[in-house]
């Protein structure tokens, strides 16, 4: 067991149905169990994590110790006099540990995850495809990782200050309690990891040929209003700053993938033999309806050749009469 683990017993090419999906059983544990030593070492060093977690608190408390402290708002005095995080049961002290080991799993687990996906579908993939699928997993590890900074850095510390904004305005005291902050900040920065994969994933549509580049770029205007919807529930504050610059980045990734799906559908449709632009099959398709149409109009339409009176007269033959009887004299007449 330990053995089919570690390695494969056979090529992926001399595998049954029930030997892939055991080859599958194999990977899911795989990923399972890194990211179940994560976890284990997280908790091991409990006191670590939440330290490394809390950065982007102290950074919304003290924006100078920030990398990115000009885009980020001087700090009002009841949030830089804020003391440490608070918590009220021993449920929530758990909860804590539960959601930096959840992080540091996620973290550790997810190259894994990308390398079982190649060695599980790079079989079936032609040499070509096989070469542009390694720096595929390389743009979705590297843009997960940009997402995930980007919501630990920036958006979690402005997140902060304007929470703490709004509840000054209201003449509100804003305890942080630390197991609602913890799952804020490992939930911000999965979100728009995840988030910042969907050119990747319209890059995939596009590759496989379910939806065209030029169907995409036509409809700009929706995937923008898209965007800012998704842009909008995964920032909890939604305000301008943050929206603005997120949809921008995002919109930017899909005029990226846009022109790189075109690059791609266009060598693939000349590798096989089409042509370049699928836009070209409708306009042959379209073509081959209207000689369909004109063929059957032509024919349908076509005047008939009048038949002659000499070639219409056909000449009868006469009826073959039965043998007479015998002893029948009347045949002789």
């Amino acid at each position: 067991m330990l053995a089919s683990l570690i390695r494969r017993n056979k090529p992926r090419s001399e595998m049954s149905f029930l030997e892939h999906l055991d080859d599958l059983r194999i990977s899911l544990i795989r990923v399972m169990a890194v990211f179940a030593v994560g976890m284990v070492g997280a908790l091991i060093f409990y006191d670590k994590v939440p330290a490394f977690l809390s950065m982007p608190l102290e950074w919304a408390k003290h924006p100078e110790t920030s990398p990115l402290h000009m885009v980020l708002g001087a700090a009002e005095p009841g949030l830089a006099a804020l003391g440490e995080l608070k918590e009220f049961t021993f449920i929530g002290v758990w909860s804590v540990l539960m959601y930096a080991a959840f992080g540091v799993g996620i973290a550790l687990a997810s190259p894994v995850f990308l390398y079982e996906v190649v060695r599980f579908v790079g079989p079936a993939l032609s040499d070509r495809e096989k070469r542009g699928l390694i720096p595929f997993c390389v743009a979705a590890l590297i843009l997960f990782l940009a997402g995930a900074t980007l919501a630990f850095v920036w958006l979690t510390p402005m997140s902060v200050q304007i929470w703490h904004h709004f509840a000054t305005g209201l003449k509100m005291e804003v305890i942080w309690q630390a197991s609602d902050y913890y799952g804020f900040v490992i939930m911000m920065s999965l979100l728009t990891g995840l988030t910042f994969q969907f050119p990747l994933a319209l890059i995939i549509l596009m590759w496989l040929e379910l939806v065209r580049p030029s169907t995409l770029l036509r409809s700009w205007r929706g995937m923008l209003f898209g965007i800012l919807i998704v842009v909008a529930v995964i920032t909890p504050i939604g305000e301008p700053i943050s929206l603005g610059v997120l949809t921008g980045i995002l919109f930017g990734f899909y005029l990226i993938a846009v022109s790189i799906g075109s690059v791609i559908v266009r060598r693939k449709r000349i590798a096989r033999g089409d042509k370049p632009n699928p836009e070209d099959d409708d306009i042959d398709d379209d073509d081959d309806d209207q000689d369909d149409d004109d063929d059957r109009t032509s024919r349908y339409d076509r005047p008939s050749t009048p038949i002659s009176p000499a070639a219409s007269t056909v000449t009868a033959k006469p009826k073959s009469t039965p043998p007479p009887a015998e002893g029948d004299l009347s045949s002789l007449d």
